[in-house]
């Protein structure tokens, strides 16, 4: 095992307590930290503790010794997974990521055209599905909801225009498609009276969501959109799945997320990030998603695991109280644990570490099972070959 030290992303919706807090340093932090970055993504790789190596650059030296030959022959000579601390203290863009066969078509169009950086939608050539298990209690939106309930919600707002969207809806998921390209590119000019006019018709439950949505983005169609989708709020240790083309948006809260490795992303609004509403329409995916909850599995007394159907990445979780017995991890592969509470010891076979909350470290394929032993709790993060 190999001590890390991960990169913190500033973005503005990020918290000042959340990161500062789990790492033991002065809260609030000097200005906003949204994520943590614990892998080897170009765009914030991690580094090795006490060397300073930077993670890419030891997997580059010995790639079949951390990766392992099944992920070499997947993936290649890179981490396919990346870990991540995400502390939201306001809401994230609405969103929606690749496939990866609309990831390599994407990056390959945009290298040959010679897209100017700030015009890009595709950074690599990777898909990106994401799995988030929340830490605090989070609120969230993911998928689309029955469009038959969202059509109640639209007929309840008093603009004749939106008449269209209403019958759509009522028609089941096969009006999603058009519905969402009607509200993302909503006459410019008339934006404002629409989501005035949302705010207006006090939705119910949803009514303070698209308030503050409303505050927060004026005028931005993206209000509307969101109530098409589940608003779901994760109790500790919940979880949401976030496949390829699903529409979501992290509103407030705290989780330990795990994605393939990439940066791929399509925003349709609530940002004042660049947004492509065609492009995030060719990848969306129009289906209902009827529970969005993903709950754990127990595997054995403190050891559990949010089961993701994708080969990238898979996510345990281990909780152990003072005296129990140690828990074994044995997957192929590299492994990048992060302790999120108290004091735990890990023991690879080759290396011992011991970390405390905050702290995290990388565990190479040519080692043991992982022994973790200690009173404290933890996130390890896999590649998910079998």
């Amino acid at each position: 095992m190999k001590l890390l030290r991960g990169q913190i992303r500033d973005y503005a919706w990020g918290s000042r307590q959340v990161i500062a807090q789990l790492q033991g340093r002065p809260v609030p932090s000097p200005g906003p930290e949204a994520e943590l970055w614990l892998g080897d993504h170009c765009g914030a790789p991690a580094t090795v503790l006490g060397s300073g190596v930077p993670l890419p650059e030891l997997l580059a030296a010995d790639p079949e010794h951390w990766l392992g030959r099944p992920v070499l022959d997947r993936f290649g000579t890179r981490l396919p997974f990346l870990l991540k601390v995400l502390a939201a203290d306001a809401p994230l863009s609405l969103q929606a990521h690749p496939d990866a066969e609309q990831a390599r078509a994407g990056y390959a169009r945009e290298q040959a055209a010679a897209t100017a950086p700030a015009a890009r939608n595709y950074v690599d050539p990777h898909h990106k599905p994401e799995l988030l298990v929340a830490l605090t209690p989070m609120d969230a939106l993911c998928g689309f909801q029955d469009p038959v309930v969202a059509a109640e919600l639209f007929a309840a707002v008093d603009l004749p225009a939106l008449a269209p969207v209403v019958a759509a809806l009522r028609q089941g998921p096969a009006g999603l498609a058009g519905v969402v390209r009607t509200l993302l590119t909503w006459p410019e000019d008339e934006r404002t009276a629409l989501v005035e006019a949302a705010v207006a018709a006090e939705l119910g439950a949803s009514s303070k969501l698209v308030g503050d949505l409303a505050e927060r983005y004026p005028g931005d169609p993206g209000v509307l959109v969101a109530l098409l989708l589940n608003h779901v709020t994760l109790a500790p240790g919940e979880a949401i799945w976030m496949p390829a083309g699903n529409l979501h948006a992290y509103l407030r809260g705290a989780g330990v997320e795990i994605l393939a490795a990439s940066d791929n992303v399509l925003r349709g609004g609530l940002t004042p990030k660049r947004v492509d509403v065609p492009e995030l329409l060719n990848v969306l995916r129009f289906e209902v998603l009827h529970d969005p909850v993903l709950r754990a599995e127990p595997l054995a007394p403190g050891l559990v695991r949010w089961p993701a159907p994708i080969e990238d990445f898979a996510l345990h979780g281990v909780s152990l109280a003072p005296g129990a017995p140690p828990v074994t991890i044995d997957t192929p592969g590299p492994r990048v644990l992060l302790c999120h509470a108290g004091h735990l010891t890990v023991d690879d076979g080759l290396e011992t570490v011991t970390l405390s909350a905050g702290e995290a470290a990388l565990g190479p394929a040519a080692g043991a099972a992982l022994t973790i032993r200690g009173a404290g709790e933890a996130f390890v993060g896999t590649a998910g070959l079998r």
